[in-house]
């Protein structure tokens, strides 16, 4: 990752889209170059489709976990193997997801804090989830954290400078991000990313329009404004 990367997810409520080949390549001819997706929504065939468009449009791959249990977890982060991502993004079962990622070149960034429900709700005081993440980037195997700031009930700012200053690992910044203030904000905290997808795919950020090339060069600008 650079400074501050925009990761376009074709996700819709925590599942990839159905359209996503399409999607994706709306993305990458709006010159997107972080574009990830989630490890429920399609069969395996049709994301390892998915991960072979995304490389061959000159972008990086990114699978996102939302599955709670741990085999399931387990399951993705192999497939996450098989399909060749490049970022593991979330889960909660670090210790046993590293092993399983030893030799690749795979960068994971597993979610810190406590995480239920679908769509998934960060819950934890300040101090709990930055002691999580503060455990979490103790792993050699894991480069960052993903961090579900904006679906946590409390002081997101607060939260995002604390976690970032925390650790000297990089911190992604996931869900629920759907304004140009949100991306200032996030920016300050030292943050590395943000990941965007049901904002931009139903034309909710503001912008002139509301389709999704729009949309991607309008939060792709808030990106680079800073």
């Amino acid at each position: 990752m650079t400074s501050f990367d925009f990761i376009f997810m074709l996700t819709r409520n925590d599942r990839t889209v159905q359209d996503a080949s399409v999607q994706a390549r709306i993305a990458l001819e709006a010159d997107i170059r972080h574009i990830g997706f989630k490890d429920i929504g399609l069969p395996f065939d049709a994301l390892a489709d998915l991960a072979r468009q995304i490389r061959q449009g000159g972008a990086m791959t990114y699978l996102e976990v939302v599955s709670l249990d741990r085999e399931s977890e387990i399951h993705s982060a192999k497939a996450a193997v098989d399909l060749g991502i490049d970022y593991l993004l979330g889960g909660t079962n670090a210790a046993e997801v590293v092993p399983l990622l030893e030799g690749t070149a795979i960068r994971y960034y597993p979610f810190p804090g406590r995480i239920t429900g679908h769509p998934s709700i960060l819950k934890g005081t300040q101090d709990e989830i930055v002691a999580s993440a503060v455990a979490l980037a103790a792993h050699e195997g894991v480069a960052g954290v993903d961090l579900l700031a904006y679906r946590m009930a409390g002081d997101v700012p607060a939260l995002m400078a604390a976690v970032c200053k925390a650790i000297s690992k990089p911190v992604i910044v996931a869900g629920s991000v759907v304004r140009p203030e949100q991306i200032e904000t996030i920016r300050r905290s030292g943050a590395a990313g943000i990941t965007i997808g049901t904002a931009a795919l139903d034309g909710e950020f503001p912008a002139e329009r509301t389709d999704l090339d729009c949309q991607l060069r309008t939060i792709s600008a808030c990106m680079a404004a800073g």
